[in-house]
Order: structure tokens, then C-alpha cells, then sequence
């Protein structure tokens, strides 16, 4: 006797629905085990999006100096990636797109990012506005919002503003501009990169400051080839790079203590070329009445503002 497609439905279980990560393509990664998104679910009104992922327990670059919590900056990461992943997969922007990041801002709860006894699964809510790109449409600036949540709790917020730019006119714009492959990794100036507890981190191959001469100035020297800030190829500095730039001088101007990046807010003003040198300063220092500092960052590249960012957080050690 056989059974219908209805009978055989009835008798077999249902299959638990099993969960990945979404392509990496789709957030401009190369290695699978930094993404962070799993799924995405578009609400009704296509402006607004529902997203599932996870962090590790242990990351090699997004950690806390004492391995107790997640990096604030994961979360800022994570936003970067899924104004991405919503542009490509529910918008339609084809792979191969560029997107310029114009600003990001990214506020977290402290507490609620302290790692469990199992990876950290959240939900994160994405906004766009009625003008998010569709298809092949680029050029024009947009703006993002996003709320992260854990357990049903806030954990981070923040929004950003970008545009996309297609193949044939980033080609270009930056025609003839060196690559990963191709610029040195040495710094423009003589010297050691800054001491890892110097700059918040633990690991010397993490630093991406040089000091200077000049009191409160670094130079941007990253590692060409860190497996995470350089994830993939390009020929400019990644966004990422120049928060964990500014994060590193903040540090930096108030060691031997370190700063904890609850609060990041960033402006990018123009692309940071690879064969130039870029100086990265802080401009000024403001103690809080709550126990925090608030320390702004300014990166010059050429005699031009190329980055300013505003790092705010309570200071440890």
C-alpha cells in the first residue's frame, strides 16, 4: 500500500529547524567563523527587519582583557555587518557593491555583555529608512538604526549612515590606489608599536598604534595582514580599523589605565589610504560625574580629517 505526500507528512517528525550562518558574502567576510548574523526575517512594511546570531564565549580579537565579557566593539561589528546583509539580501544590491560608511554610533549596556556558560544568542532589530536602496541603486546616503537584545534584554544600540557605490564607478574613483597586497605593512616612522596593555589589549600582534614624538599623537601602523581587521582584501582601511584605532588611543592617553569602550560614535569623512600616514589624536578628555570618561579622537591623513570619534566608558585598572 502507498502513502500520499499528506500520509507520509503525517507519520514522519518534524525535523528541528537547524541553524547556520548567513553567507559571508552577503557581509563582506571571507572567513566563516566571523560572522555573527544567522537569520533574518523582513516585516511587513520592508523597512524593518528582524535578525537572529550569535557570539563565541572566546574570540581572538573581540575580547575583554580578562575574558569575562564581550568587546563592546563585537556589537559595533555586528551592526556593520547587518546593514550589509539587509542591503544584499533583502533589498537586492548585488554582490560586489561597495559600500562607503559615512558614520556609526554604537551604545551598549556593560553588564548584559558579560559571557555565559554557552555562546551569547541575540536578536537584533534593523530600521531603514523608505529610501533603502533597491537593486542597482546607489550613490545617494542612507540611514540605519539597530537594537540588539539578549534574552529579551537591550544590550546595544546605535545607527549608522552609508552609501553603495557599483563596481564601475568605485573602479574609478580609486583607480591605481594600492591594495593590501601590494602596500607595506611597515610603519611610516621609525619605532615599536605601542606595549599591548598600553592600548587595552593582550596581544601584541592586536596593536595597531605607534607612538610619536608628540604627546597624545600615534600613528596608525595595524598588521596589513591580521586575520580579522584584515579579513578580506582592499585598498583603503577598514572602518573597524580606525574604531579600534581610536578605542587604542583612548587608552593610550589614560594609561596605566585602560578605557572601556561602552559608547562609540564615529564620523568617516574619506577613504584612509594605505601609503600614507595617518595620525591619530586625542583632542580632548572629559571625566564624568557617573565614574566615565568621554575622549575624542581625531584621525589626519594628508593634513585632511579623515576620521573623529568620541569613545566614552568607565576606566579600569
Amino acid at each position: 500500500m502507498s502513502l500520499s505526500a499528506s500520509e507520509i507528512g503525517a507519520v514522519l517528525p518534524v525535523l528541528p529547524r537547524l541553524t547556520t550562518t548567513v553567507p559571508k558574502e552577503y557581509v563582506h567576510r571571507a572567513s566563516l567563523a566571523e560572522v555573527f548574523l544567522t537569520g533574518c526575517t523582513a516585516q511587513d512594511d520592508g523597512l524593518r527587519f528582524s535578525l537572529t546570531g550569535q557570539w563565541p564565549r572566546a574570540h581572538t580579537f573581540f575580547n575583554s582583557a580578562d575574558g569575562s565579557s564581550h568587546d563592546p566593539l563585537q556589537a559595533a561589528e555586528t551592526f556593520r555587518q547587518a546593514g550589509m546583509f539587509v542591503t544584499h539580501a533583502e533589498h537586492g544590491v548585488p554582490l560586489g557593491h561597495h559600500f562607503v560608511l559615512w558614520s556609526l554610533s554604537c551604545h551598549t549596556d556593560l553588564e548584559r555583555l558579560r559571557i555565559g556558560s554557552r555562546p551569547t544568542d541575540f536578536e537584533l532589530d534593523v530600521t531603514c529608512p523608505d529610501t533603502a536602496p533597491r537593486g542597482r541603486a546607489s550613490a545617494r546616503r542612507m540611514g540605519i538604526g539597530f537594537a540588539l537584545r539578549r534574552d529579551g534584554l537591550p544590550v546595544a544600540h546605535g545607527d549608522g549612515v552609508y552609501s553603495i557605490v557599483t563596481p564601475s564607478v568605485y573602479a574609478r574613483l580609486r583607480a591605481n590606489r594600492p591594495t593590501l597586497r601590494t602596500a607595506s605593512a611597515d610603519p611610516a616612522v621609525g619605532g615599536r608599536p605601542m606595549p599591548p596593555a598600553a592600548v587595552g589589549r593582550t596581544s601584541p600582534a592586536d596593536v595597531v598604534l605607534t607612538p610619536t614624538d608628540t604627546p597624545g599623537r600615534w600613528l596608525l601602523t595595524p598588521d596589513l595582514t591580521h586575520p580579522i581587521l584584515f579579513d578580506h582584501g582592499g585598498d583603503h582601511l577598514p572602518g573597524m580599523v580606525l574604531l579600534e584605532g581610536a578605542r587604542q588611543a583612548a587608552c593610550a592617553r589614560l594609561a596605566p589605565r585602560a578605557l572601556i569602550p561602552a559608547s562609540t560614535s564615529t564620523t568617516f569623512d574619506r577613504y584612509v589610504e594605505l601609503d600614507s600616514p595617518c595620525w591619530v589624536d586625542v583632542t580632548e578628555v572629559v571625566p564624568g560625574g557617573d565614574g566615565t570618561v568621554t575622549v575624542r579622537v581625531i584621525g589626519r591623513q594628508g593634513g585632511e580629517t579623515v576620521f573623529t570619534s568620541t569613545v566614552r566608558g568607565p576606566v579600569v585598572g
